[in-house]
């Protein structure tokens, strides 16, 4: 397999979609489950485009809903690979909505998702790095490893191997 570098910007993903009636929960507000779905569908298109094959989620964190969504409002979804870990891969994840009247975009979700890349037989496989350019991507790129340092900790001390 070809492990040659690729750049963040090959795997930048963003979506959009309009939030009818039907992904509203009791309170009137998008679904938590809706948007989660969304997420993981974006950033796994994101590993899509860095892996060049078949995806799967290991685990989302920091996932946190910072507003409501309400019917009628613009949800978009960004979505790029902050970092290789030999067989697996962050991607950052955020969505804005542009709530129906109003002409500014709203943060109301951030999420670090990790996938593992799968061969034929559904195996990990290893994943070609990534190569951060701008300011930015490096600063991803640092805090990728601190978070996947801190949940290795975790693990270890849950005694969760």
């Amino acid at each position: 397999m070809n492990l040659t570098p690729a750049t963040v910007s090959r795997s930048k993903v963003e979506s959009s979609e309009i939030i009818l009636q039907s992904d509203l929960n009791s309170m009137g507000h998008l679904f938590g489950g809706r948007l989660v779905s969304i997420i993981d569908k974006i950033a796994a298109i994101s590993a899509l485009k860095h892996a060049h094959r078949a995806v799967v989620t290991l685990s989302i964190d920091r996932l946190v809903f910072r507003k409501p969504v309400r019917a009628g409002a613009i949800i978009t979804v960004k979505a790029s690979v902050n970092r290789v870990f030999n067989r697996s891969m962050e991607v950052g994840v955020i969505a804005v909505s542009l709530p129906f009247g109003i002409m500014e975009e709203e943060h109301v979700c951030s999420a670090y998702l990790t996938f593992v890349a799968l061969d034929a037989d559904g195996k990990p496989v290893e994943i070609s790095p990534i190569l951060p350019e701008t300011n930015e991507e490096k600063r991803r790129f640092e805090e990728a490893g601190i978070r996947r340092e801190h949940r290795l900790n975790l693990q270890t001390k849950l005694g969760k191997n």
